[in-house]
């Protein structure tokens, strides 16, 4: 597997166990523990910035090529 790979399933994992772990505290004490909601931010920032990494590397990879590409004719 791509690196590429790893980060964008590292970063689904932590959205969907933030979301899992939301949904069972509810469900088990009707309400969310502040310690819930600080790990459900944490993930939720480190998941938007693999995706914003992962976005950014794309894009300078494509623009690299692109003038590579310019340069060549």
């Amino acid at each position: 597997m791509k690196p590429e790979t790893y980060k964008l399933a590292s970063a689904v994992l932590l959205i969907l166990s933030s979301i899992a772990l939301a949904f069972i505290q509810s469900l088990t004490f009707g309400d969310i523990a502040n310690g819930v909601l600080i790990y459900i931010a944490q993930a939720f920032m480190l998941a938007g910035a693999l995706f914003g990494l992962d976005y950014y590397i794309d894009k300078f990879k494509h623009a690299v090529d692109k003038q590579d590409n310019s340069s060549l004719h």
